[in-house]
């Protein structure tokens, strides 16, 4: 048998119980190697209509869907038709944020490489209609705040990529889904669902939400985020195999397997070189390129990937370019990161030697926090608050949902932050699954205290 046959054997054996063990509601996992594929699924993809999770079962994929928009933009690129360095007002004299001035500085490479610097999460339903990118882009980022000169920090931004996504249908002349099945999944021979019409037409899944300990689900109330949000991941689902017909696409120079030239080798190269560096983290990227995610895996060895939530759904992709070899895995609720790192542990252990880093440790004796009102007050991006609180010397942070996703998202529970090193805390909720998320405090204001709180978003310190 070959590796890839035994990675097919454990799979159907294993990916079951895993799924059981975590109380996963549903995972779909595909691997690639050699050119070949082998994929698998468990669990639900609807508990409340007990429909199974297949290997053919549509999945959202979130913020990978990132991936899918860039490459868009990247063809734009290779046919002359975009510059990276060109302000995004060249191609969209609309675009401003409520800092024009500021706004008209930021490039087509800013918004790729999210240091654009404005208010990143716009979850503003604009409508279902073919307009429902272009009233976001110029309807409501007019109000959006600029807090960040464009290139000063990463920050994570989905906004930019609905912009991402205006631009390719101004270019175009057609939507954004449109170009997505015209110029990627049509040519890969693959299926997508670019909205809820669309999806309904397949096995698709739906997310849940756990009810308790014990592992019970609740389905969803809402499938999806707003169409306003297409181009930044609000609905592209597909199943994992074909997920993977994608990854190939960027393993193999922008050809499809049938010869056929999506995208440039210069530009599947450009993609993948780090554009700008991300504060400390763990198991999350050290670097972003375009689009792209880069991990510091195993010495320096390249991994890039992405990985994409929605509501209830949760997606993973990595891919391993000089080996050739992906995996992605799509799942729908349930302790999802805990599942991610036992299949990929193993998946990419056993495929290319590579050992998935954990996530930060959480300290019995954390580092005693000697200097609380560095780091207590508020701080707040538009898509949450955060209130660092101190109390009898231990750190908490509370987090409170803004406007967009208030009915979208259950609430966050109360964490406590426990200081690893110097600004470096990890925040933990003591909940079953929860393995901890990196917090990093930056720079300093005027009297001494962190400017900013990093958690993949920078959140400005807006009181205390």
């Amino acid at each position: 048998m070959s590796a890839l046959d035994d990675i097919a054997a454990w799979l159907t054996d294993r990916l079951p119980e895993l799924v059981a063990e975590r109380k996963v509601a549903g995972a779909s996992v595909a691997v690639l190697a050699g050119g070949e594929v082998v994929d698998a699924a468990a669990g639900s993809a609807n508990l409340r209509a007990g429909i199974p999770a297949t290997a053919d079962t549509l999945f959202q994929i979130g913020s990978i869907t990132k991936i899918w928009t860039t490459t868009l933009v990247m063809r734009l690129v290779d046919e002359g038709l975009v510059e990276l360095d060109a302000p995004v007002v060249k191609y969209l004299p609309e675009f401003r944020t409520a800092d024009p001035e500021v706004s008209a500085r930021i490039t087509v490479r800013h918004l790729l490489n999210h240091t654009a610097g404005f208010e990143g999460d716009v979850f503003r339903d604009t409508g279902r209609g073919d307009d429902a990118v272009a009233k976001l882009v110029e309807e409501v980022l007019p109000t959006v705040p600029q807090p960040l000169q464009p290139g000063r920090l990463f920050s994570y931004n989905n906004a930019a990529f609905c912009v991402l996504g205006r631009i390719v249908e101004v270019l175009r002349g057609t939507t954004w889904g449109a170009a997505v099945h015209d110029e990627l999944a049509g040519p890969l021979g693959v299926t997508v669902a670019t909205n809820a019409d669309e999806a309904i037409l397949h096995r698709a899944a739906v997310g849940h939400l756990a009810t308790g300990p014990g592992g019970e689900f609740e389905v969803q109330s809402t499938w999806g985020l707003p169409a306003s949000n297409g181009p930044a991941g609000a609905m592209l689902s597909t199943s994992a195999r074909d997920l993977l017909a994608f990854a190939r696409l960027h393993l193999d120079g922008g050809v499809t397997p049938g010869g056929t030239r999506l995208l440039s080798a210069e530009s599947v190269e450009r993609m993948r070189v780090a554009e700008v560096d991300v504060p400390r983290r763990s198991v999350r990227p050290m670097g972003i390129g375009l689009g792209w995610h880069l991990f510091d895996w195993e010495g320096g060895r390249e991994v890039v990937g992405h990985d994409g939530n929605t509501v209830g759904q949760t997606a993973f992709l990595r891919l391993l370019p000089g080996e050739g070899v992906a995996v992605a895995m799509l799942t729908n609720g349930g302790d999802v990161g805990g599942l991610a790192r036992e299949v990929f542990g193993h998946v990419l252990g056993e495929l290319a030697g590579v050992s998935v880093p954990g996530p930060l440790p959480v300290p019995e004796n954390p580092s005693p926090v000697t200097n609380p009102e560095r780091y207590a007050g508020s701080y707040d991006q538009g898509l949450v608050r955060f209130d660092v609180v101190e109390e009898d010397g231990r750190l908490w942070l509370d987090s409170v949902n803004g406007t967009d996703l208030a009915g979208l998202l259950p609430p966050t529970p109360r964490k406590e932050l426990l200081r690893l090193d110097g600004d470096l805390f990890v925040a933990v909720s003591g909940e079953p699954g929860d393995a901890g998320a990196p917090v990093v405090f930056l720079e300093n204001t005027a009297d001494g205290k962190a400017a900013f709180l990093h958690n993949h978003w920078a959140n400005p310190r807006i009181e205390g």
